[in-house]
């Protein structure tokens, strides 16, 4: 699955590569982006950064600590001066959309 990126600030990059330092604790070594977790990418005028993301399970406890951390890596860029998170279930999250690298870290594959 790939991420739907919305970025006319051009930051989309720096912020993937933000997003691809943060690990869900559950399934360490692959990172959020790996696990197919991040949806989107949105940047709108006035340095506004919005990740559309999902968690691997409703009740996951790690939930906070893993958005709070999307929020203050992607607020740290250079060009954001909101940074936003907006948790989905929408579609829900599943092990087909995850990378192969992430599968085969995971014992997956």
């Amino acid at each position: 699955m790939s991420i739907i990126i919305m970025d006319p600030l051009g930051l989309a990059p720096k912020i993937q590569e933000a997003l691809e330092s943060v690990y869900d604790p559950e399934l360490k070594p692959a990172n959020i982006v790996d696990l197919g977790l991040v949806y989107e990418i949105i940047t709108k005028d006035a340095g506004i950064a919005k990740v559309v993301m999902t968690l691997t399970a409703p009740g996951c406890p790690v939930a906070g600590e893993i958005m709070d951390e999307v929020q203050r890596k992607v607020a740290a860029i250079d060009g954001v001066n909101e940074s936003l998170v907006e948790l989905t279930f929408d579609p829900p999250w599943n092990r087909d959309m995850m990378s192969e690298e992430a599968k085969l870290e995971l014992g997956f594959l």
